[in-house]
């Protein structure tokens, strides 16, 4: 089987796909055959090196933190899914992988895969996973966010930040974008009620906000100053600066600069399932690769400034396994 490997840490360029062996699955472990994976920052970061602490210095190690697929074999003891079923899921972000969402197959624990939402193909499950996961536990878990709140979602374009605005609109939020100018049109549909170019707006200018979502990771003291009184900020752009922000901001109390790591597993997949199934949030892609092209993904993502995802096709995007 194929999949997409580095063998050190650099630009997108150390990307390799190479043929390995098929991983078989062990007690508590499904087997995916692989349709789609996504490009996510987590990749990024595990790529170039910047999550080394996590990711080591042993090498084969490998990307794609997402997967959709079906379930191609079960190891002894799981009985939440059966072969054929069509899944969706994630590797655990925290570990070290040698084969991970960006093959034709991966295994992993069986708590970790879902049902794909009624409606989506393996590509548009692949491409909202992370991201809808993400927008979920920024809103309802790390601000509490309620109907009637101005929410400002800042780097609306991409893939955490077009899900946050839909959810944020879906559940009653009065939105405000912070993007592109070329991407007002877009994110207005998607439920922002203004969307600000951020090249041409400073964060003085941009109102004050009782929500801020915030997926930049930069200048987040600036942000924190646009939170009224009873105000929350949530990142989910973290970097050395944005740390020390982070540290720096509980003096303020409730007003503090919040963050949290999205490790999804079945319970959050099928919450993020029901989202898809009312219609609140859908997937925004931008660019499709294939498997053997993974490493023009990644430039992509590196580049920024599009709207939605990058997506790695392996198989047919509606392949069910059945």
């Amino acid at each position: 089987m194929k999949a997409a490997q580095i063998f050190s840490y650099g630009a997108p360029d150390v990307l390799t796909v190479t043929e390995v062996e098929r991983p078989e699955p062990g007690p508590g472990q499904v087997l995916v055959a692989v349709a789609a994976s996504s490009v996510n920052g987590h990749d990024a970061l595990v790529r170039s090196g910047a999550a080394k602490v996590i990711s080591g210095r042993r090498f084969p190690i490998g990307v794609g933190l997402d997967f959709a697929g079906f379930v191609a074999a079960t190891g002894p003891d799981v009985d939440s899914v059966r072969a054929g079923d069509p899944v969706w899921g994630t590797v655990h972000p925290r570990e070290k992988h040698a084969i991970a969402g960006a093959a034709e197959f991966v295994v992993v624990a069986a708590d970790r895969v879902g049902p794909v939402p009624v409606g989506l193909s393996a590509l548009q499950a692949a491409a909202l996973l992370v991201p809808g996961i993400t927008a979920l536990a920024a809103l309802r878990g790390a601000t509490h966010m309620e109907a009637g709140e101005r929410v400002l979602v800042r780097g609306a374009a991409g893939g955490v930040g077009t899900a946050a605005v839909q959810l944020a609109h879906a559940f009653g939020g009065r939105v405000t974008a912070l993007a592109r100018a070329r991407h007002t049109a877009a994110l207005t549909d998607l439920g922002a009620e203004c969307v600000l170019d951020y090249r041409q707006t400073a964060a003085e200018e941009t109102g004050l906000f009782d929500v801020i979502v915030d997926t930049v990771g930069t200048d987040l003291a600036r942000y924190r100053r646009r939170l009224t009184k009873s105000g929350r900020m949530v990142t989910v752009g973290l970097s050395g600066p944005a740390i020390a922000a982070i540290a720096a901001s509980t003096v303020f109390g409730s007003r503090r600069i919040r963050t949290f790591s999205a490790n999804p597993r079945a319970a959050q997949l099928t919450e993020l399932a029901e989202q898809v199934a009312s219609g609140a949030v859908a997937p925004v892609i931008d660019g499709v690769y294939s498997l053997n092209d993974v490493a023009s993904a990644h430039h992509a993502f590196d580049k920024g400034g599009a709207l939605g995802r990058q997506m790695v096709q392996i198989a047919g995007s509606d392949a069910t396994g059945q």
